[in-house]
């Protein structure tokens, strides 16, 4: 591969007129082409199989209609409807102003108005719920599905829920104005005292990336590559390609949507790995070519040399990138499968425009690239053999005294993955929207009326077209009464029936929040009891809800981590033996992300579930699939650093330098490019810690946590350390092995060996 990619470096280099305008070209094309077949984005972040499709089959059956609900693009709404202080909605000033409301939402055109909306304090006293003793056991069993909270002991009658059908079919149809004539269409209400705040999705705003993230990284790759480069000119070269990667690979995307239905979250993923991934794969390479300027007698020697080393490193990081996020489609969900698929896509762009547009680049800059120098700044060069620079220093440290360093980050690594043993996973919901907006203020009205598990009630839809119709009460009743036992459940509705008497709905009301794992486990133990109940009568049931659909995408992301590590890093493992050459050198490599991975969720349970250090005013379990992403990209961008550090000392022992000798020259040259690469993206991640939502927060941090411990502990002292201790056999391989690979040659050796025997370049 070294001389492949030499030969295309020297040509690209020299015929650079030819390279730009050629890429101008294709970019311009894939640009127009996107902007002619582009199609709007889905927000389907549904997942298949899970077992609250089983309530949706039967409400389908029983209740046409019904499921709709509960689908992840539906358009649903909630107003919560609170009376002032020390009074009730039952009090004839507000409760004309509740009657208003509801008269002026009749009259709204975003208003399914199929169905009248049914006044929730009209409601309550049809069911005779206004009146008579509170405490008795029937009439909490009549009044529990009361739309009004009159079985709260503190304040009864002074909270009040409104569930209204809208006539918007998608999410993604709902438009700023719509969000605002739902929520301005209870302003006169709110005149009259009452407090009316709006949940559901049409109250929540379409997240999209605000390129706040972005601007963020791209500001501070310029300052770390300023000082890395010295000079101010080479700075600007890795962003170029960044922008230009980027720009071809939304195109692609875009064009994509012609064909596909491609979930909107799909550019957020794409666009941060592609800013990254560019930088980085040009920062080696750049990195590289200052090298080999200082030691070869032409420029464009010196651009083939460097795409021949750096650049056979870039391509087989980035290919373990690509296979980890390509690896996101065994999941087996939809909108992890575009995002890795995305992902993927601005990787191989990444990678594309390093090796192809880069040394075009450096041919249009030449010798010029680097001057003029900046005073002051990188005053020792890693890539000069005579200069002492702190990554030597601190090379040589871990080669005298490498069990030391070892055990320090092993246990500075075990220690911050304590916490991990902890870790409660969950959705984000109502709960965790920022405490301004109305739909977090309706999810804590509600909580203040019908208690916090209001807001994830599971509803619990009942099968009985097997069950004789004599025996038909006495299951509902032994189901109810099975549920309402259960020490998790504050309390059953009673059942509604279908039209067809075959069908029958029951709301269960458990005492914690959606995101509890008390609610969970009620969620799993009232699952388990159906096979009992259809043993006894022939009934079955599902239960769909917030609460089941959250404990659903919980256990199916669980268990697909397994399985999904097992693959990405097998496939990686394979990829590195053949870069290395080596079996310890890659399981190495594996083992180390593993304890950056525990260290990474140990950090973020501490921080944002256990909410020490004050980062998050209200911690909240830890969004369900964060650790599968952060796996993902996490382990792409590891297997990164250890590409851009280990081929440099590979290089050195393969030229005949010691190992503990090989492990400090290559430390000294790779030190400083994986620490600038390891600061760009620890500033891009961590950036979104500025973002309001709590979920953005903790991704940002995991992935930012992610790559620091990884790239600082794990890549830059454990690994050398092992490689000091392990010497020769670090970089032993099965000779049956060895014949039996293809020699990709990474580090070069044979366009050395075709330099010894000529005198002239190769062509």
């Amino acid at each position: 591969m070294s001389v492949y990619l030499y030969r295309w470096g020297a040509f690209a280099f020299r015929r650079k007129w030819i390279v730009l305008p050629l890429w101008l070209l294709g970019l311009s094309i894939l640009g127009i082409l996107a902007g002619a077949l582009r199609e709007p984005m889905s927000n389907d972040f549904g997942i298949p199989n899970l077992p609250s499709e089983r309530a949706n089959q039967i409400l389908d059956q029983h209740f046409p209609g019904m499921s709709a609900s509960f689908q992840f693009d539906a358009v649903t709404g909630t107003y919560v409807i609170a009376a002032p202080d020390g009074q009730r909605l039952t009090d004839p000033a507000n409760r004309a102003a509740v009657t208003a409301l509801i008269d002026k939402l009749n009259g709204l055109d975003i208003v399914d108005h199929g169905k009248p909306l049914a006044d929730p304090i009209t409601t309550a006293e049809s069911m005779n719920c206004l009146a008579g003793d509170r405490a008795a056991s029937a009439y909490i069993s009549r009044c529990s599905g009361a739309p009004l909270n009159v079985l709260n002991r503190t304040e009864p009658d002074s909270v009040a829920v409104l569930t209204v059908p809208f006539a918007i079919k998608e999410f993604t149809d709902v438009t700023a104005d719509d969000r605002k004539a739902a929520y301005d269409v209870a302003d006169e209400a709110r005149g009259a005292g009452l407090r009316v705040e709006l949940s559901g999705t049409i109250a929540m705003e379409q997240q999209q990336p605000s390129g706040k993230a972005e601007m963020i990284g791209m500001g501070v790759a310029l300052v770390v590559m300023i000082v890395a480069f010295g000079a101010i000119v080479a700075a600007f070269v890795p962003i170029i390609t960044a922008i230009v990667g980027l720009g071809a690979a939304m195109s692609v995307i875009f064009i994509g949507t012609s064909v596909l239905s491609i979930p909107s979250f799909t550019t957020f993923l794409a666009s941060m790995i592609g800013i990254a991934l560019s930088i980085d794969y040009a920062l080696f390479i750049v990195s590289r070519y200052k090298h080999e300027l200082a030691v070869r007698d032409s420029a464009e020697e010196a651009a083939g040399t460097a795409l021949a080393t750096a650049g056979s490193a870039v391509v087989f990081a980035g290919l373990t990138v690509i296979i980890a996020l390509v690896g996101l489609s065994i999941v087996g969900i939809r909108f992890l499968t575009f995002m890795g698929l995305g992902g993927a896509v601005a990787a191989a762009f990444a990678v594309l425009t390093a090796v192809t547009l880069m040394p075009a680049l450096l041919g249009a800059f030449g010798r010029n690239l680097f001057r003029p120098k900046l005073p002051g700044i990188a005053q020792h060069d890693p890539e000069d053999d005579t200069s002492v620079t702190n990554g030597m220093r601190f090379a040589r440290l871990i080669g005298r005294v490498p069990v030391l360093t070892l055990l320090l980050s092993v246990a500075i690594l075990a220690l911050l993955a304590a916490p991990a043993a902890g870790m409660n996973l969950g959705l984000p919901g109502e709960d965790s929207m920022p405490k301004s907006t109305t739909v977090r203020k309706a999810y804590e009205l509600r909580t203040a009326g019908f208690g916090e598990g209001s807001n994830g009630k599971l509803m619990v839809a009942v099968d009985l077209s097997k069950v004789a119709p004599e025996r038909r009460t006495a299951a509902l009743t032994a189901l109810r009464d099975k549920l309402t036992a259960y020490q998790g459940m504050d309390y059953v509705t009673e059942p509604t029936m279908s039209q067809d008497g075959a069908g029958a709905l029951l709301n269960g009301v458990p005492k914690t929040g959606p995101n509890n794992q008390d609610t969970k486990n009620l969620v799993r133990d009232a699952r388990d009891a159906e096979s009992a109940l259809r043993a006894e009568y022939g009934m079955e049931y599902g239960i769909t809800g917030t609460t089941a659909i959250y404990a659903d995408v919980d256990h199916a992301l669980l268990s697909k981590i397994v399985p999904y590590l097992a693959i990405v890093a097998g496939a990686a493992f394979i990829l590195l033996i053949l870069v290395f050459r080596s079996i310890l050198v890659p399981l190495t490599a594996a083992l180390g992300f593993l304890l950056s991975m525990a260290a990474t969720f140990g950090a973020t349970v501490l921080i944002f579930q256990d909410g020490k250090f004050g980062i998050i005013a209200e911690p909240r379990p830890i969004v369900s699939f964060l650790p599968i992403m952060l796996i993902g990209l996490v382990f792409g961008l590891a297997m990164d650093y250890q590409v851009f550090l280990v081929t440099r000392m590979r290089e050195e022992y393969v030229h005949g330098q010691s190992p503990t000798d090989a492990m400090i020259n290559g430390y000294h040259h790779g030190a400083r490019v994986v620490t600038s690469a390891a600061i760009i993206m620890i500033s891009v991640f961590g950036s979104f810690l500025l973002e309001s939502d709590v979920t953005a927060k903790s991704m940002g941090f995991a992935l930012a946590a992610g790559v620091a411990f990884d790239a600082f502990l794990v890549r830059m002292v454990l690994i050398p350390s092992l490689l000091v201790l392990m010497g020769k056999r670090a970089w032993w391989i099965p000779r049956w092995l060895d014949r039996a690979l293809p020699d990709i040659d990474v580090e070069g050796a044979k366009l050395r060996e075709l330099r010894e025997k000529s005198a002239t370049p190769v062509p």
